[in-house]
């Protein structure tokens, strides 16, 4: 038995660290156990395949339906830490859809309360905002991170819909800055749900909630002075011309591509021979990618699904 759960144990490993893109060398001391037959032959986990070069990657996390919202275990497996996360009444959550406008955010807060003062340790941006509901084997928790950082006030990464926010947030009266961009999304099997459902809900809550700031990514690259002005007016902050000059440099779209600290070049969890996690950092590149008919298409579903709402975006300057 003991045998038995050492090897399972060690498949288990191989299989997140080969799935997280960790160390080669811990790597192949994982294919090298698994290649130990009278090894294999005592597992109780289904059977493996591998070739040469090593193990094939897993296939990504499934969706399922979740309280009515799609999620992968990734952001359910600690779900009631989650849910029963100890909120402080100066923390800062940045709550957004993925893909608009979060690391980005996260810098800017980052580098407003923190510049170059915050501890050695935390040389990331993930280190330094960790991500709330993230859950991922081998790696801290975004709760057990949170409740270690040593920086005050804290920085809280999500993408949890509103009605999935723990309810210390509420209680604890906490600000939250909500990011937002134009997403071209038709299929609701996506996780965390339709983009409509997360934006408008985020929308309806901040009628209710006087310490919601709704930004806009458009906006931001239209005029990030602007827009960081309404930000530190929201936060009670009051940087100086050469403060404000300095995140606004440091925030530059490649600048950010080129920091080691912002790119998620140093995650385990991103493959960039696939693709770099910031891409362009444009707006309205939709049409290099929409024909005619496919724009007309998204102009309809967003019409009849953004009727009720007095939230609107713009997808061009």
């Amino acid at each position: 038995m003991e045998r038995k759960m050492q090897a399972s144990k060690h498949v288990y490993l191989y299989s997140t660290i080969h799935t997280l893109k960790q160390f080669d060398g811990l790597r192949e001391e994982c294919v090298s156990i698994l290649r130990d037959k009278s090894m294999c032959n005592q597992l109780i986990l289904p059977e493996v395949s591998y070739s040469e070069k090593g193990m094939e990657l897993p296939p990504r996390p499934k969706l399922f339906d979740f309280h009515g919202v799609y999620m992968t275990n990734y952001f359910t497996d600690n779900w009631d830490n989650v849910q029963n996360f100890q909120a402080r009444p100066n923390d800062i959550i940045i709550a957004t859809y993925p893909k608009a406008g979060t690391t980005w955010v996260s810098y800017i807060l980052d580098q407003l309360y923190f510049g170059q003062s915050a501890p050695e340790s935390l040389t990331t941006l993930t280190e330094r905002v960790p991500f709330l509901e993230m859950n991922i084997p081998l790696i801290p928790s975004g709760v057990e991170t949170l409740d270690k950082l040593p920086t005050s006030p804290r920085l809280i990464k999500t993408h949890l819909p509103v009605q999935f926010m723990p309810r210390s947030f509420w209680e604890q009266d906490c600000r939250v800055h909500y990011s937002n961009g134009m997403w071209v999304l038709y299929s609701s099997s996506v996780v965390f749900g339709p983009w409509y459902d997360h934006v408008t809900g985020w929308w309806e809550k901040k009628q209710t909630h006087s310490k919601i700031h709704y930004m806009f990514y458009e906006d931001m690259i239209e005029d990030m002075g602007r827009e960081l002005d309404g930000l530190c007016s929201f936060l009670g902050l009051s940087p100086s011309e050469e403060e404000k000059e300095r995140v606004i440099e440091g925030c530059h779209f490649d600048n950010m591509k080129n920091n080691s600290m912002t790119n998620y070049s140093t995650d385990l969890v991103m493959d960039f021979n696939i693709s770099p996690f910031m891409r362009k950092g444009k707006v309205g590149d939709w049409k290099n990618h929409f024909t005619v008919a496919q724009s007309e298409q998204f102009d309809e579903d967003y019409q009849k699904k953004m009727n009720n709402s007095q939230l609107r975006f713009r997808s061009t300057f």
